[in-house]
Parts: C-alpha cells; structure tokens; sequence
C-alpha cells in the first residue's frame, strides 16, 4: 500500500523518532506534574480525572479535522506549527495559577497533539520499505515510550525538588524538537510537496518541490474504516479494552501514593515500568510482525496481548509495596508494546498511503475516548470505594472485555483472506 520503493530512508526515521520521543517527554512531564500538584493539594479523583480528560478530548474530538490536515497540508508546515504554538502554551501553563486556566491550556496543549500525532505516524511508513515497517515502527514506538518513560520520572523528581513551574519550563523547550523535526525531515506527505526519494537518480528539474501534485483520488479519497472488517475489528477490540481497563490512569496515583506510601520520587521512578516494558516489547514483538504476513494471525496476538495486559493490571493489585509493581508492570508494558507494533503494521499494510493520516487520527481517537471513559468511571469510583479494589476491577473488567471481543476478532480475522 505505496510505501517506498528501492531503499529505506534511515536518516529521517531517525529524525522522526527523536522528535517523537522529546514531544512525548514533555507531554508526559505535564500530566505528570500536574497531577501530583493536584494529589498533594487534596484534590480528590474527579479533579485528577477532569484534568486527564482534558489532555484527552481534542485528541477525540479534533480527530476528523487533524486526520485530514495531516493528509492534506505539507507535514513540515505542520510540525513547524505546531511545535512553537505548544511551546508557547506550555510557558504560559508554567505561570498560570488558576485550576480553570489550567484546564484550558492543557487542552489546547492536547490539540496541538492531536495535529503532530497523526502526521508523524503516517510520514514513518513513507519512509520506509514494507519489509523495513516493523523495524522503523519499533524505533518509533521505543521514541514514544521512552519519553513516557522519562516524563513521570522527571516529574517526580523535579516537582519534589523545585515545584511544578521549573518541569512546565523545561516541557516547553522540549516541543521545539517538533520544530526541529519539521525543518530537517527530507521526506513529506500532505499538501502540494511531493516525497523526495533520495535513493532514486531522476534527471535534474528545477524547483522540483514547487510544483503542486494532484490531490490524492480512487481508495484513498473516499477511504472508510467500516468496510475493512480486520481492521474494525482492531480498532473496536482495542478502544473497548482501553475503555475498561482506562481507570487505572486515575486511580494509579492514590494507590502508589496513599494506599502504597510512596513519595512522590518512587511514583515517579514506578510508573516509568510500563512505559519501560513496552520499548522492550516492541523490539520483542517486531520480529515476530514482520514473519506473520497473515493480517488475521497478527490480529489474534494483538488481542492476545492485551489480554496479557489486562492480567498484569489484576496481579498487581495484590502487591503489598510500590516496588513489587516495577516487574508486573514490566510485563504489562512488554505486552503492550508488541501489541502497539501489531496495531501500527496492520494499519500502515491495509490503508492507501494518501489517507494513512485519517486513519492513524481515527484509531487515536477510538483509544483515547474510550480511555476518557475509563478515566471518568475511575474518576467517580474513587470517592466509593479503595484504590486496590479497584485496581483488581480495572484488571477483571479489561479481561472480560478481552473475552468479548474474542469471537468478532475471530470471525474478522478468517473473513480477511488477503490484505485488501
């Protein structure tokens, strides 16, 4: 589905990648201190939730508008953009006091995400070969969770040392690599620019870049989900999973925090564990991805996986100490990053390269408003009831999830012969 042909162009993967994991970095580094600014001020699970929410709703609800940005302007004027403008919402985030405010510019901060996302993950099939995908999609992934791994950690350490406004200064220096990125990165997709392709010798024309390219036609133009069953399918099984599970977002930080009794240094140092398994399981997984070219098999271990994630969440509400959660979640994280790689792959092979940015936007958006249901429900329950109960809900209820979606996973994956 019109990847790249000749040879892959490591260089701006490796760009890619880095700017994707600064960015992360710094998203994680402000949901990170503010949350434990709003924990240790008395705010109860609502506040939490109400902020978390925030950082999630453009994400869904700007969805439509980004995946066609992403699809139709020039990615570079996209990355450029958005990197200043969430740079300069970030400084003003680091010197607002008023929870209202707060809110606010952690949403227009999301919605600067919601743009970056979606070109950054369909630029990085573009640069490669197929058989190069699961490779790149695992550098990829690693970037992403290597700054979700960094980011709760830093916050920990700097929001106990200095306050909250000193990591909200350095979140704001980190989007500048979205910046970066967008002036560096040779290869380009959306709007009039066409992908230079480097490893090829074409006769020299002048001002090759300003000429317009037609606007993409045929599958792409009136691309849907709907009618890919597999690919529904994935994105269904997975939304509803992260819908039942997502309240352990909320509930994490009072169940390290009050029922473990842990400073605010070893959660920080503690939830870095998932994001940790999950660079391991994308590299783990990788291999695997690239020999099962069946899309129906990679399906199944995708499922297979999150019901491996959703286990993790149930044992480790039995833990009697924060550090007994690093080697479960250490595990949850590995399963959930090969499962990210399967996800990645199926759609990058399904979707015609011209409206790749719609659908990594619509897939985001399926995850990220079931988990703000999850993050509602866990937002309420805990003023009814412990965090370790229902840590154990999260996990019991994500297993059950896992074993709905089993059957139309099944039937999706031995309806889909070939890749369309």
């Amino acid at each position: 589905m019109s990847f790249i042909s000749g040879r892959s162009r490591w260089p701006d993967v490796w760009l890619a990648t880095a700017a994707r994991g600064i960015s992360s970095c710094g998203d994680f580094l402000a949901a990170s201190t503010l949350t434990l600014a709003l924990q240790s001020a008395g705010a109860g699970g609502p506040a939490v939730a109400g902020l978390l929410i925030a950082a999630s709703l453009p994400l869904v609800g700007l969805a439509p508008l980004t995946g066609r940005l992403a699809d139709r302007v020039d990615s570079r004027t996209l990355l450029v953009a958005a990197g200043v403008v969430q740079a300069a919402i970030c400084l003003a985030l680091a010197y607002a006091g008023h929870p209202a405010l707060v809110i606010g510019l952690v949403a227009l901060l999301a919605a600067g995400l919601a743009v970056t996302q979606p070109v950054l993950a369909a630029l990085v099939p573009a640069m490669v070969t197929p058989g190069d995908l699961p490779r790149a999609s695992a550098l990829h992934q690693t970037a992403g969770t290597l700054g979700a791994l960094a980011g709760p950690a830093l916050a920990g350490l700097l929001v106990g040392q200095f306050g909250t406004r000193v990591p909200l200064l350095l979140d704001a220096v980190s989007y500048l690599a979205l910046v970066a990125a967008g002036l560096l990165i040779r290869t380009r997709r959306g709007g009039a620019r066409p992908t230079p392709k480097p490893w090829q010798t074409p006769k020299p024309r002048p001002a090759a870049d300003a000429h317009p390219t037609p606007a993409p036609d045929g599958p792409a133009r009136g691309w849907r989900l709907r009618p890919d069953r597999l690919l529904f399918a994935m994105v269904a099984s997975l939304a509803g999973v992260v819908g039942a599970v997502g309240a352990i977002n909320v509930i994490e930080v009072f169940f390290i925090r009050e029922t473990l009794g842990s400073s605010t240094t070893v959660y920080g140092l503690v939830t870095g564990a998932w994001p940790l398994g999950i660079v391991a399981g994308a590299w783990a997984l990788a291999p695997l991805t690239r020999r099962l070219t069946d899309d129906g098999r990679l399906l199944g271990v995708g499922l297979l996986l999150l019901g491996g994630c959703c286990l993790a969440v149930l044992v480790s509400a039995a833990v009697p100490s924060a550090w007994l959660l690093v080697p479960i979640w250490l595990l949850g994280g590995l399963l959930n990053g090969g499962n990210n790689v399967v996800s990645n792959v199926l759609l990058a092979r399904r979707v015609p390269e011209a409206a790749r940015g719609r659908a990594y936007a619509v897939l985001g958006a399926a995850v990220q408003g079931a988990g703000m249901v999850g993050l509602a429900v866990g937002g309420l329950l805990l003023d009814l009831a412990d965090p370790r109960p229902l840590v154990a809900a999260c996990g019991t209820v994500g297993l059950l999830a896992v074993a709905a979606f089993a059957v139309p996973v099944l039937r999706a994956a031995r309806a889909a012969g070939s890749t369309p």
